[in-house]
């Protein structure tokens, strides 16, 4: 009857910082109003630095799932991504019921942590090759109110750590192009 829901709770903000800490990853973390887009939270760029991510969590017609991780200004021509990450077919925005089944998040808290909720490794983790050019990286913890601070060598560590070693692509066009 319950089929659809998944078998553990997903994580909270809490229980991330407590694993970055048992992984001995340096982080700081910011809270703020709530933000969806990345749009909302241009301002907060200003405030914290490093590279601000954007996510999109992607599937192909056999669904393959992907989560892909940007730099929050990338642009990505979503009809020429498949080939590079791997996909099936062309792919298309997952619905919020996946993302919440996979990946313990709600729409607007999309984040390169959440792979952490993904225990049966439905995702694969695609990261856009120009977001390492940052020396620190800024994800949501889980939740869209805050916005953590880690080293991009750390995000490599965390991923691999909850078993989703990334696939680091260049996915983007540059800004000036």
């Amino acid at each position: 009857m319950f089929d659809h829901l998944p078998l553990t709770t997903p994580a909270t903000p809490e229980e991330l910082f407590a694993l970055l800490d048992k992984l001995a990853i340096a982080h700081s973390t910011t809270q703020h109003e709530a933000v969806f887009t990345v749009e909302e939270s241009a301002h907060i760029k200003g405030m914290i630095p490093g590279g601000h991510t954007k996510n999109l969590f992607v599937k192909d017609k056999k669904d393959n799932y992907f989560l892909i991780v940007a730099e929050g200004s990338a642009r990505i021509a979503m009809n020429h991504v498949h080939p590079l990450i791997g996909a099936q077919t062309r792919v298309s925005f997952a619905n919020a019921e996946k993302l919440m089944e996979y990946l313990g998040v709600q729409p607007g808290s999309v984040t390169a942590f959440a792979p952490m909720n993904d225990h049966a490794n439905h995702v694969q983790v695609i990261i856009d090759e120009p977001l390492f050019e940052h020396e620190l990286i800024n994800c949501h913890p889980l939740t869209n109110t805050m916005t953590t601070t880690i080293s991009r060598e750390d995000l490599l560590k965390f991923l691999n750590h909850v078993g989703h070693e990334p696939r680091i692509v260049r996915l983007s066009t540059p800004i000036d192009s």
